[in-house]
Order: C-alpha cells, then structure tokens, then sequence
C-alpha cells in the first residue's frame, strides 16, 4: 500500500495527454505533422516543459480515435508515452467539447524525480458539477522507476465519476511471484473507498477516506489489516530485497495531507503493530554479532518471534523507515530496540539479553542500506 498508489501522481499527466491530442485535433485537421506540433505546444503549455510528439493522427475504424505515439518530455529522466488512444464522445465532438469515453496507455516510462518538474498542469484539475471529461482509463505496461531508480511495471484500469473521483480501480503487478493487486470501490457517492490488497499470499484489506478541509486542503486517512504476508515475497514483488523472511500480520492506519494527489503521496505517513512468528533474519548473525561485539555479522538468524512498530513517512527527499519497540527471540538470545532507515542509510540500537545470562548487551546498527 505504501506504493502501490503513486501511479495516481502520473495520472495527469497521460489525461493532458489525451487532452491536448483532442485539443489538437478539432482545431487542425489538415496533416499528422501539424496535429503533433500542435499537441506539443499544448502540452509544453499545460506541463511547464517542452514536449516531443513522435505522432499524432485520426483513427476511424475499428472506431473513431486519435492516437498519439512516442511522446517524451524534454528532461534529464524524460517521461515517455510509447502509445495512447484516445476515443472520444461523439456527441460531445460535434459540440466541439473534449469528452473522452476512453483512454489506452500502451507502453510508458514514468520516472518519480521527473514529476517534480512539471509545472502546474503536472496535476489532474478537478472537474465541476457533473463534468466527466474521461470515463474510462486503462494502462498496460507501465514503468514506475522510483528516487532511487529502481523499476517496476504495473498495469491496471480505472473508472471514473465526476471530480476525478475513481468509482473503481485496479493496479497490477504483472510476472509477481504471488498474486500483487490493489483494488480500489467507491461506496455509493461517498468519497469512502473499499480497498483489498493481495501481497505476498496474503491480504490486506481495510477503507481509506478523503476529506476536504478549509482551503480546499485534501486529507486521507484509511486503515488495513496485513494478514498473513511472506514479506520477502511482498519486497521481491516490487523489485526489493528483504531483510526478514517469514509471514506477517497485524494493523495499519495511514493518513496524508495535500492540496494536490501528489502531495497526498508526499506525505504519506503509515503505522503498523506488526508480529511474525517464526521467520529469519537474512543479511544478519545476531549471535555472531554478539560473539564479536559487533565487528562481524553476516549470515542470518533464525527467529521464534518479532514484534514491534513500523512507520513510514513519505518526504520529498525520499521514504523514512523507522522500527520501535521491536523485540525479537532467536534461541538463548532476546534483543529489544529501535532502528531507523533514511536515504539509503540505517541506524539502529539494540540490547541483546542472554536467557539466564547476560543481560541487556549493547548493539549498535550502523551503515549504508541496500536494497
């Protein structure tokens, strides 16, 4: 959940998009060439940054369309647009109104650091009243490379209700060792959504609610209930590493705040009461560390139990992990403590008891992270 939804921060984008190919369209009929300079100038204007638009052509069978291909952004990490259909209303067409039933993504890059440098129109704006001007929106083949430029695709679909609010929603990790989807449904006109998660081979079901505040301030707040999740699996599933194998359960209750959906991503904070039963440490000896004061600890650790409290802080720097109260049994050894990763870094203090020994030996965590 902590990333499944950042693709929403991307919609905008592909909505300009198929905007500025309709826009485009009605007002230049003549040749392809003049259709694609036109979407360019339209999209430089509405994204704040100049836009390459490989083509851009009507479509009339097997329905009408206008197709937009090799699209690119003019920055260091471009967003690419490999192919978008866009199939309008008819009805709306002869009105010279941009209405569109539905748009197809087929194929893009969307790099994270590069949606900071969109300009205003970097954001989906809310319709009006009972403006709806896309219906239906469906992706394939999605690359999501984060800050730290790691990849992952994604594909999906999402329909929509008046004021961009999705009545149903689907993400997908395609090729993901176990079963990787976020669902999102719409209760009635409530702007309250159901949300069931499938991770890992287990679930995390819950709701997630969006408020509107003074100032027209958004704020989201939802709680799920991880059931059952083989977090190595979980992290593979996205392109990471663990440093625990084993199945976890517990609660999360999530919150953000923003003007905008990006930074709602922003500043999402999550926290979760977690437990595993029995599991592994995989990149660490906790008893090799012990033995030898911290200097050496490769290897793993097999645990009886792990609990604690888990929270994660999206900044525009990048996530902050942080692990309090964490009390872990691996055989004669007991460890309590804390941790905290940040920018690719982890720092972490520990006491190790030793049952019917030693008791509380300090542990210092202390190096880059990787992932």
């Amino acid at each position: 959940m902590k990333r499944g939804h950042k693709w929403l921060a991307a919609l905008g984008v592909v909505v300009l998009l198929a905007g500025a190919a309709w826009v485009a369209a009605l007002r230049y009929l003549p040749s392809d060439e003049e259709l694609a300079q036109r979407a360019s100038a339209e999209l430089e204007t509405a994204l704040g940054v100049k836009v390459r638009v490989g083509a851009l052509h009507w479509r009339l069978f097997p329905s009408p369309a206008v197709v937009m291909e090799d699209a690119a952004t003019d920055q260091p990490q471009p967003i690419l647009i490999k192919k978008l259909t866009a199939y309008p209303d008819l009805f709306a067409l002869l009105q010279r109104r941009i209405k569109i039933d539905r748009a197809d993504l087929d194929g893009a890059t969307v790099p994270q650091l590069s949606l900071r440098g969109l300009g205003k129109g970097g954001e989906a704006k809310e319709s009006s009243g009972e403006e709806l001007p896309l219906a239906r929106f469906v992706f394939r083949d999605v690359t999501w490379i984060t800050r730290r430029g790691i990849p992952a695709v994604y594909e999906g679909d999402v329909d929509f209700d008046p004021g961009w609010r999705p009545r149903r929603a689907e993400l997908r990790r395609p090729g993901a060792k176990d079963p990787t989807q976020l669902t999102l449904a719409r209760n009635g006109q409530d702007d309250r959504w159901a949300v069931r998660i499938q991770v890992g081979g287990g679930t995390a079901h819950g709701d997630v609610q969006l408020d509107t505040r003074a100032g027209g301030r958004l704020h989201l707040e939802g709680k799920l209930q991880p059931k059952d999740i083989e977090v190595e699996s979980m992290m593979s599933a996205f392109n990471r590493r663990s440093p625990i194998g084993g199945r976890v359960s517990g609660d999360t209750t999530l919150t953000a705040n923003g003007d905008t959906v990006g930074e709602l991503a922003q500043s999402l904070h999550t926290q979760t009461l977690f437990s595993m039963g029995k599991s592994t440490l995989l990149r660490f000896d906790l008893d090799k560390a012990v033995r030898t004061a911290g200097k050496e600890h490769d290897g793993q650790t097999p645990l009886e139990s792990i609990t604690g409290r888990l929270d994660t802080q999206n900044t525009p720097q990048g996530m902050v992990v942080t692990y309090t109260g964490v009390k872990a049994a691996s055989g004669s050894l007991t460890a309590s403590g804390e941790a905290k990763i940040a920018n690719r870094r982890i720092e972490g203090e520990f006491a190790v008891d030793l049952v019917d020994g030693i008791v509380g030996v300090p542990l210092t965590v202390s190096g880059r992270w990787t992932t």
